[in-house]
């Protein structure tokens, strides 16, 4: 089957949600993933109905579907407090017409339990609203693929899965860790695929570089993860790239670069 291919708002940053919008849909992308644009992340649990609408019609009108938001958690609020500001996120998510909503775990050992006990209560309302979490590798509490597999077992539930990030489990790591090794393993469990590479020198590990231009073998990555059974959407979060010209063209080589190994 076809894949899907998105791309985060990650990469222009800088700019406003609509200008990020305007690069990747010239880039030939259909998707966009909601990330933090100037500062900020344009659909949050406390967005109004006015900023969520302005969200989805700068998407529409670059004719791009805004199919994943990033989000987090609010753990420190207190279980009950962080439950329904969660909620509320994933009403928002539904709104703005979003069918994944990433999430980073916590790093945060105090409040590991909290976190899990929060997925449990969240997830019936997020399938609900026809929206799936999907969680990455991201330090702490989902620093490794067995850390990934405990989560989706402590959780248990159709609207929460897994999304695979390789840039992230060598980033955490420090190389430590390779995402080719445990693909087969996590395969099943995945529902989205995060494209990011990752390089390391002298121990210090940066993920702003182009796929294809680090350690990550995406030829294995990826064959490992269809071969799984994967039919999910991939989002390219993270090029190389300082001016927006040089992210233009990275942005469009990475696609190019994907949907060759995807065939």
């Amino acid at each position: 089957m076809a894949h899907t291919i998105g791309c985060t708002t990650r990469p222009y940053g800088s700019l406003t949600f609509s200008e990020a919008c305007d690069h990747i849909a010239a880039a030939g992308y259909s998707d966009v993933a909601v990330f933090a644009n100037a500062g900020q992340i344009p659909v949050r649990a406390d967005s109004t109905d006015a900023e969520i609408a302005e969200t989805r019609k700068a998407a529409d009108a670059a004719g791009l579907a805004p199919s994943m938001l990033i989000g987090s958690t609010k753990l420190n609020l207190g279980l009950e407090a962080a439950v329904a500001d969660y909620k509320q996120l994933i009403s928002n998510a539904a709104a703005l017409g979003t069918k994944w909503l990433l999430d980073c775990g916590t790093g945060n050992e105090a409040h590991y339990a909290d976190y899990f006990e929060l997925m449990r209560q969240a997830a019936p309302h997020a399938a609900e609203m026809g929206v799936n979490i999907t969680m990455k590798p991201h330090g702490g509490i989902s620093l490794t693929v067995q850390d990934l597999i405990d989560a989706d077992e402590e959780v248990k539930h159709p609207a929460f899965g897994i999304c695979y990030d390789p840039g992230n489990i060598i980033y955490y790591t420090k190389g430590d860790l390779r995402p080719e090794t445990d693909v087969a393993t996590i395969a099943p469990r995945v529902s989205t695929t995060i494209i990011k590479d990752c390089v390391v020198e002298d121990g210090v590990p940066d993920v702003m570089v182009t796929p294809g231009e680090g350690l990550v073998e995406f030829d294995t990555v990826l064959a490992g993860l269809v071969n799984g059974g994967f039919e999910g959407p991939l989002y390219v979060e993270c090029v190389g790239g300082e001016t927006v010209d040089e992210i233009d063209g990275n942005i469009q080589s990475t696609l190019k670069f994907v949907s060759n190994i995807l065939g």
